[in-house]
């Protein structure tokens, strides 16, 4: 039997991501995120609230890099989403987490993240509800250790995990369950 919730943020998963800036004295500043994603062939979408540190360096650099954490650095992404960069100057150095600078973009590249994405500001948009941050990916880093034989991302060895909004649990992901586009398949031909 089903019950009617109401109004809620419940669409399962959210991704778990974090974000890349440097504040205006250079050091660097993450923050996980779960509110968003990829909205076009070679764009993302962000939303967040506008009070966040991030914001304001997104707004200075015009860059950031959106990685995708693993299981691996779960306790150090977490705690990156729990501290306030306003009220922690020294958030990302308690981490132990290390950090280069983007080839690419004005942002802080995460060595430990296993799949980074670098971004240029395409449009920051003021909303009711907050504010969208729309980045154009200019290239992709992945660690080969997540990568298959052909060359592209295994999400089994990525070792992501996702947010669950509704227990305020972690979940990791990675279990191959079906085939896309052919696992139906078969459907077409009645």
């Amino acid at each position: 039997m089903s019950k009617n919730l109401g109004v809620k943020p419940y669409l399962f998963p959210m991704p778990t991501y974090m974000i890349g800036t440097y504040n205006e004295d250079n050091t660097v500043d993450v923050m996980m995120m779960a509110w968003g994603g990829i909205c076009a062939e070679d764009m993302v979408a962000l939303n967040l609230e506008a009070e966040h540190k991030t914001v304001a360096n997104i707004e200075t650099r015009k860059a950031f890099t959106l990685a995708v954490p693993g299981t691996d650095t779960l306790r150090e992404s977490d705690f990156l989403g729990i501290a306030s960069s306003n009220k922690m100057a020294d958030k990302f150095e308690r981490t132990g987490l290390h950090a280069v600078k983007s080839e690419r973009v004005d942002a802080p590249v995460i060595t430990e993240y296993p799949l980074t994405l670098e971004c240029e500001v395409v449009e920051m948009q003021s909303q009711p509800y907050g504010l969208r941050v729309l980045g154009k990916i200019v290239n992709v880093i992945a660690d080969e250790k997540v990568l298959d034989e052909a060359g592209k991302i295994d999400a089994g060895k990525l070792q992501a995990f996702v947010f669950d909004q509704m227990q305020n649990g972690y979940y990791a992901i990675g279990e191959k369950v079906g085939q896309a586009w052919h696992s139906g398949a078969d459907l077409m031909k009645k």
